[in-house]
This record gives C-alpha cells, structure tokens and sequence, in this order.
C-alpha cells in the first residue's frame, strides 16, 4: 500500500470529538437527524459542510422580519379589519 492510500484509509476511520455544544444545538441537530431519519453523525456533517463550503452557501430569506414591531394602530384600519369579521346573511342562505 503506498502512503497516499495510507494516509486516506487512515483519514476515513479517524473520529472528530467536538466538546461546547450547547444544550440548545444538540436538541436541534438531534431533531433534525430523527425528522430526516438521518444518523447524528450525517446530520452534523451536513451541517458542517454547508457551513464550510464557500459554494454552497445558506440560502437567504426574504422574510419580514424587519416588519416586526411596526404596526401602528389606526382607527380606520381597525374599522375595516372588523368589517372584515361580519356574516353577510344573504350569501349565507
């Protein structure tokens, strides 16, 4: 066997311990991996991964966050959200 095989069958067996990992990260990653039936391992890796792999970067989301405690209470507004709320009776029938 010459010593670049080596070196991979070597690398391929070796095991990682990562030591920090909060309580909240491992409820998260073991959620994850039992919803995608996946093992812990994989879904770490995964993780890893795309957090590493400069060509595969995290999706980004145009969400509204930025919305979030915005809302200004306008008595018109409110007038025509509870209109909203009414049965028309006729279209009921």
């Amino acid at each position: 066997m010459n010593t670049k095989c080596a070196y991979i069958v070597v690398m391929d067996s070796m095991q990682d311990t990562i030591r920090g990992i909060l309580p909240w990260m491992d409820e998260r990653l073991r959620a994850k991996a039992k919803r995608e039936r996946k093992s812990l391992n994989a879904v770490a890796v995964e993780i890893l991964m795309r957090g590493l792999n400069p060509d595969n970067p995290e999706p980004e989301y145009h969400d509204m966050d930025d919305l979030i405690g915005t809302w200004a209470h306008d008595p018109g507004t409110d007038e025509a959200l509870a209109s909203m709320d009414t049965i028309d009776e006729e279209l009921w029938r």
